[in-house]
């Protein structure tokens, strides 16, 4: 299971190489470190993602959402335990981009990061555990917030449209966080799921007790 510290390195290395003013930007030697770690094939996946993220940038949110969700969904869907050989592992963009594999968690981590990246204020943006119905599963999707008392977007590696919440009947919204707070609160247990507190953000699960209220 991979340490809090070398997870935030990764991240923040790979958000400081792609960051560059006004155009999105990869240097050459994160560009030949990834081939030689993963392959050319690799490499062109970076760049094909700072090409993305360069279309993007002008867009509005929803625009910069679905170029986004779009892009990651491409990538094929395999388990943690046929990728890195454990039931559960919580992988970086590089890895994802590295190895062009992901679950649920890593389409997430993905996204959230690219998005903060384009400019969408974090504070709109939750990883919300939900029960798959479909596939009777626990689940993590990206849920953005317009305004605190919006009807928040689903944005899901099982169905590729961005949809509200209330149109996504297929999942059972379980309890949210803001990437930060995620991270600060799974600690050195990256992977570990974080049992619900008073403390934690729960906007999806009140929005669905209030419709049950009516």
């Amino acid at each position: 299971m991979k340490n809090t510290f070398v997870l935030f390195f990764v991240l923040a290395v790979f958000s400081v190489i792609l960051i560059s003013s006004p155009e999105f930007s990869i240097a050459k030697v994160f560009l030949d470190k990834i081939e030689k770690e993963y392959g050319p094939f690799a490499k062109r996946r970076a760049i094909a993602l700072v090409q993305e993220m360069n279309e993007a940038r002008d867009l509005d949110e929803m625009g910069k959402m679905e170029k986004v969700n779009d892009f990651f969904n491409q990538t094929p869907y395999v388990s943690d335990q046929k990728t890195y050989g454990v039931s559960d592992y919580w992988a970086t963009r590089y890895e994802l981009i590295g190895n062009d594999k992901a679950d649920c968690e890593d389409y997430v981590i993905a996204k959230y990061f690219t998005l903060k990246e384009l400019g969408v204020p974090t504070s709109k943006l939750f990883m919300t555990y939900a029960k798959s119905i479909r596939y009777k599963t626990a689940h993590l999707v990206l849920t953005y917030y317009e305004t605190p008392r919006s009807i928040p977007l689903v944005l899901d590696n099982y169905n590729y449209k961005i949809l509200p919440a209330t149109m996504r009947d297929d999942l059972i919204p379980i309890y949210s966080f803001s990437g930060d707070e995620l991270f600060k609160a799974k600690g050195a247990q990256i992977g570990k799921l974080v049992p619900a507190s008073a403390q934690q953000k729960r906007p999806w699960d009140e929005l669905v007790i209030k419709q049950q209220k009516g």
